[in-house]
């Protein structure tokens, strides 16, 4: 939800804001409310008001940080109650959806600055950068459990006809030459477009001797497996494609002032399939826990009128032998124990939900850093026939390149440690 509110914002109200078109007759008609929202969204961005280009992008990112903020606003303080009460995690969620999209409203006439275009921009950035290393363990984390299923099919299939289990092999051998030929083809395309600079060609570099320093460990060892490296060698691949498309210098940077549709979708992508993951795993780790299991318990009565535990593989011979419909209940059944209380033991059972709400925050703020470009201004600027494409924020834009490059080379060392 949060994705197609900013996707909204960004694409269709931003630009209806600065021409005053299409939907913004309905609130020009209701006195001081569209000059309100109109002073809002463009707060911050009068600076490029003689740039249409850089003007228009800079409205557009406003649009984003209003639901992404929020959005990280309303995890960060379900991750506090789900602390103290994990139930509140599950209850009122119809009042949640209705306070986020009453607070989503408010928010739209509320000005970028200080709240989105300062403390949100600077936490998003800080948030962004830890969630690629999170995303780095989930994607690690997929690729381990992807490499066991098929190796495990392998096998059982062998069990039931000796080698027919080889095309679960074959099958996890493709992927990974899909992976490494997606990786090495996205290396040969970085140098070929964005070469030019130093700095660019230092990060293609450091990236293709990463993959190969994570494949030979691999190889070299006894733990891991090539298709998890053969993935996050492709995972590293398009972090260095989001490094050099950030840098400010445009004579090696085509993507510079264009927008980067190839890199939103990609990370759209990696974002659904960590979103997805983590809930499955979240989910699967409360229902396959052994210490969440609840015990069996014999609810055949006994002579003295107390419930006591029987043998099941042997007869209850407290029980005559009546009709089935007049026979007291008898069998197991699943049953907490007694002493425990209800609200500790659902505490206990949900302690870590708090975790995957702080997880959800830093999502939010990747969402926000991938769909604006990291905050950074960029665009078409100069006059007709010399026009040039430029970043207006160059530093902004070498400080994002940094995060981005410490990221993936923390992701990188963890992985092969």
């Amino acid at each position: 939800m949060t994705v197609a509110f900013a996707l909204l914002f960004q694409y269709y109200i931003a630009p209806n804001v600065i021409t005053h078109k299409g939907w913004w007759n309905m609130y020009t008609s209701t006195p001081g409310v569209g000059k309100r929202m109109y002073n809002s969204w463009v707060d911050g961005c009068d600076v490029y008001k003689d740039e249409h280009d850089l003007y228009s992008r800079c409205v557009g990112n406003s649009g984003v940080y209003r639901p992404t903020c929020l959005s990280a606003f309303f995890f960060v303080v379900s991750a506090i109650a789900a602390r103290f009460r994990p139930a509140l995690n599950r209850e009122a969620w119809p009042a949640k959806y209705g306070i986020f999209i009453v607070l989503l409203l408010g928010a739209m006439f509320v000005p970028n600055h200080p709240l989105f275009n300062g403390i949100f921009l600077v936490s998003a950035r800080i948030g962004a950068m830890v969630f690629v290393i999170i995303q780095q363990i989930i994607l690690i984390d997929v690729a381990y459990n992807w490499n066991e299923s098929w190796v495990e099919r392998c096998n059982e299939a062998d069990r039931i006809e000796y080698g027919s289990g080889v095309w679960w092999l074959r099958a996890i051998i493709a992927m990974c030459v899909v992976m490494y030929g997606a990786s090495l083809t996205g290396i040969v395309l970085l140098y070929h477009f964005f070469s030019g600079c130093p700095e660019n060609n230092a990060v293609t570099t450091l990236t293709l001797l990463g993959i190969v320093a994570i494949t030979a460990i691999q190889l070299s060892g006894t733990e891991g497996s090539l298709l998890t490296s053969s993935v996050i060698s492709a995972y590293s691949t398009y972090l260095a494609y989001s490094l050099v498309s950030k840098n400010p210098n445009g004579q090696c940077n085509p993507q510079l002032g264009t927008n980067d549709a190839m890199g939103i979708v990609i990370g759209l992508l990696l974002t659904a399939i960590s979103l997805a993951w983590t809930a499955f795993s979240w989910t699967a780790e409360g229902r396959l826990n052994v210490e969440s299991a609840q015990t069996t318990k014999s609810v055949a009565p006994s002579t003295d009128g107390t419930r006591r535990r029987r043998d099941p593989n042997g007869l209850d011979l407290d029980v005559p032998f009546l009709d089935p419909e007049d026979q007291p209940t008898s069998g197991f059944v699943a049953e907490a124990d007694e002493d425990v209380d209800t609200e500790d033991e659902a505490r206990q059972n949900g302690a870590d939900l708090w975790k995957l709400n702080v997880v959800l925050v830093f999502i939010s703020c990747w969402i926000a850093m991938m769909l604006t470009g990291w905050g950074m201004i960029q665009g078409v600027s100069g006059k007709e026939g010399e026009e040039e494409h430029t970043a207006a924020n160059p530093t902004v834009g070498r400080v994002n390149m940094a995060m981005i490059g410490i990221s993936q080379w923390m992701a990188l060392i963890m992985y092969a440690w």
